[in-house]
């Protein structure tokens, strides 16, 4: 680390009245490098104001930037204006083009609709079930 960083440093931390050094710690500067140092030190920056800043410049705050930039839920809009429109397309056009976007592959073919049965009903009925009994076990 330099000498003027150090002093830099310094005089950013030490107290405001007491940024003067005690004589016999300056340094004597012959020439035209005195005249360069007393330039730098008038124009270096006060503690407190910043120089890099644009002028007007607001501090923006980390939360609002967080807001701002936060993904926004577009369901519910969509969903009305979706919904919005009375106009429904005819269930053959749609399975239509459902079909033609459909690719080859497996992955892209709706699953098969397994086909119900219906449950048949017995052919016998109570009476023969009591005809039988009345046989098998002998009950009247």
């Amino acid at each position: 680390m330099s000498a003027s960083l150090l002093r830099r440093g310094l005089e950013l931390l030490e107290a405001p009245g007491q940024g003067e050094a005690l004589p016999g710690l300056q340094r004597e500067r012959e020439g035209s490098r005195a005249a360069g140092a007393a330039r730098r030190r008038k124009r270096a920056p006060q503690p407190g104001k910043n120089k890099a800043t644009v002028k007007g410049r607001v501090v923006k705050s980390a939360i609002e930037e967080y807001h701002k930039k936060k993904p926004v839920n577009h369901l519910t809009a969509n969903l009305k204006y979706m919904l919005k429109g009375r106009i429904v397309a005819n269930k053959a056009i749609t399975e239509q083009v459902l079909a033609q976007n459909r690719g080859r592959k497996s992955k892209d073919q709706p699953p098969k609709k397994a086909v119900k049965k219906k449950p048949e009903g017995t052919v016998f009925t109570e009476e023969d079930f009591r005809k039988f009994e009345r046989e098998y076990f002998g009950r009247p």
